[in-house]
């Protein structure tokens, strides 16, 4: 299946990187391709920049979409084409991912109305404006409502890829795929000790 993932400047490096890290490894299974609105090259805060491919108007082959979050989001939410290249890649799309403060750019969207959806804690109440009819869950590592998946901040979205996996093919591929990366996978969606602090 091919993984498109939507990028933006001042994305989240781990938000990114962590996902595809655990999908990459599964090259018969999965094709990981990077789009932004321009193309070319993407930056963050932290120095990493990735080549991406240039998001066209008829792009319609996306089966997994994944936004991540970042510092990008804040100004992204206003971003009227941005928010429209994600309505239309979204709708086509068989799977929809989102991990920390990408869940508010897809909130922004209208496609999350009236569904479950979590993100990033120290951005919450922040995350909520952007979504009035969205059924927020802050008490979540991920959430799962129909093709849209959306975690909690930044590492939340390892888990909730893993959690993608178990989904789709079984849980003992996940907990391979964890063992491999050596990461400590919480392989339950409701156990979230961040939520409270």
């Amino acid at each position: 299946m091919n993984v498109d993932v939507l990028l933006f400047e001042n994305f989240e490096t781990l938000d990114v990187f962590g996902p595809v890290e655990i999908l990459g490894r599964l090259k018969d299974l999965y094709s990981i391709r990077f789009y932004s609105l321009s193309g070319g090259l993407i930056g963050n805060s932290h120095g990493v920049s990735i080549s991406t491919e240039k998001l066209e108007p008829e792009h319609n082959n996306s089966e997994i979409v994944i936004i991540p979050g970042g510092p990008g989001t804040r100004p992204g939410v206003n971003n009227a084409l941005l928010i429209d290249a994600i309505r239309e890649i979204s709708v086509s799309s068989n799977y929809v991912l989102t991990i920390c403060t990408g869940s508010a750019l897809l909130a922004r969207t209208g496609l999350l109305d009236g569904r479950k959806a979590t993100s990033n804690k120290r951005a919450f109440d922040w995350v909520m404006t952007n979504g009035g009819k969205v059924n927020w869950i802050k008490h979540a590592r991920w959430v799962v409502d129909g093709k849209y998946y959306t975690s909690s901040g930044v590492s939340a979205g390892m888990d909730m890829v893993l959690g993608f996996l178990a989904d789709r093919h079984r849980v003992e591929l996940a907990r391979k795929v964890a063992y491999e990366i050596e990461y400590n996978w919480t392989e339950e969606s409701e156990d979230d000790n961040f939520s409270e602090q």
